[in-house]
């Protein structure tokens, strides 16, 4: 039956029965229960389902429901983050398809609350053209709440072995200068995040000339409870194939730049800031290699802790178009691909703004802001 409960968390049975069961199962360890709704309902003891995340909340009793009303569920509940609307990821990739891992090597997370590691690595030795098709994060057990995010950047081909020796802390004075060829963004993964599974169509290029040899794994720990002592081992799995896509992929970031001058003052319900991808931006990063424009596929919206919700708004001609991606229930610890449904052409001349909406309602001192959309 559908129901409804109020601030007192007590259940009630919704006037308005809007939820179908479809049918149902059970045996010695599982019940399952498939059911349907519309998306918006109407009716105010509803939430209406959209592309932005949800919070499914679940509890249970071994007992059914009697007329006196529920059992207390006790420690039987729990609650999980999913995006409902989320295209499903159809193509069922081989399992003998090869793979490389590029992971770190008991790298010391230092006892501070953000860190980011860079190290190096050099993609496998192809002969010809490959295309990954598939990218795993490699998360060390126990460390799901550690490792936030990794992105994988593009170097020069110009360097040699010697840079593969070390690692070394991001964005540090004593940085190795070889780390700063690395700035083209190639593959993003952040918490909460599954692997991501290129389309049918598309994969990235390895193999050629102008394919990444050199790559740079930056992994942000965060580490607010100051731990000591912790090593990390996690890192990336990448799933290639012989079968050349139709469509080689890459990533385009937007956003606002980290930056000193982008700050949060403290005991703000709520503060928009935006982040424009101008005309002339993508006139230039388009206009030469790219005139017909790009096709988006898929979007990784990402911000941290005080970020409630991202919006990616898209302009042609000066008019706006329907948002490429949103979620206006932000989750920090949920941070998965969207999936398109239709791709999305981007041509020169359109804008792109990231708008995002903060909180820092329960915050005391200003808050500089890191985020990025790729």
């Amino acid at each position: 039956q559908d129901y409804f409960t109020d601030e007192n968390r007590v259940l009630k049975k919704d006037p308005q029965q809007d939820y179908h069961l479809e049918y149902a199962m059970e045996n010695s360890t599982h019940t399952i229960l498939a059911f349907s709704r519309e998306l918006h309902t109407c009716d105010t003891n509803d939430k209406s389902i959209t592309e932005s995340t949800v919070r499914v909340i679940w509890a249970y009793h071994h007992k059914d429901m009697g007329e006196a009303g529920q059992n207390y569920h006790g420690s039987n509940r729990g609650t999980k983050s999913l995006r409902l609307l989320n295209p499903e990821k159809e193509e069922v990739l081989s399992a003998s398809l090869p793979y490389f891992d590029l992971t770190n090597k008991d790298v010391p997370v230092p006892d501070k609350d953000t860190t980011y590691w860079c190290q190096m690595f050099k993609i496998p030795v192809q002969h010809e053209k490959h295309h990954v098709t598939k990218v795993e994060p490699l998360i060390q057990k126990g460390h799901e709440n550690l490792v936030h995010h990794i992105l994988l950047y593009q170097c020069s081909s110009n360097l040699n072995d010697s840079v593969l020796d070390y690692g070394h802390e991001c964005y540090h004075p004593n940085m190795p200068d070889s780390f700063l060829t690395c700035e083209t963004v190639i593959f993003a993964w952040a918490i909460g995040g599954e692997g991501f599974t290129y389309p049918p169509h598309v994969g990235l290029s390895i193999g050629t000339a102008a394919d990444p040899q050199f790559v740079l794994m930056e992994v942000h720990y965060d580490n607010p409870s100051y731990t000591e002592g912790l090593i990390d081992n996690s890192g990336l799995r990448l799933i290639y194939t012989p079968v050349i896509r139709k469509y080689d992929a890459g990533v385009i970031e937007a956003g606002l730049w980290v930056s000193l001058f982008h700050n949060i003052p403290p005991g703000m319900p709520e503060f928009v800031s935006e982040g424009h991808c101008t005309l002339e931006c993508l006139e230039e990063a388009l206009g030469a290699e790219r005139p017909s424009g790009i096709h988006v596929f898929a979007v990784l919206l990402h911000a941290h802790l005080a970020g409630r919700a991202i919006r990616m708004r898209h302009f042609h001609n000066g008019e706006e178009q329907k948002l490429l991606a949103y979620d206006d229930e932000f989750d920090f610890n949920f941070q998965e691909f969207q999936y398109l449904k239709e791709e999305r052409t981007i041509l020169p001349g359109d804008n792109l703004i990231t708008e995002c909406h903060y909180s820092t309602v329960d915050r005391i001192r200003m808050t500089w802001v890191r985020k990025v959309l790729m």
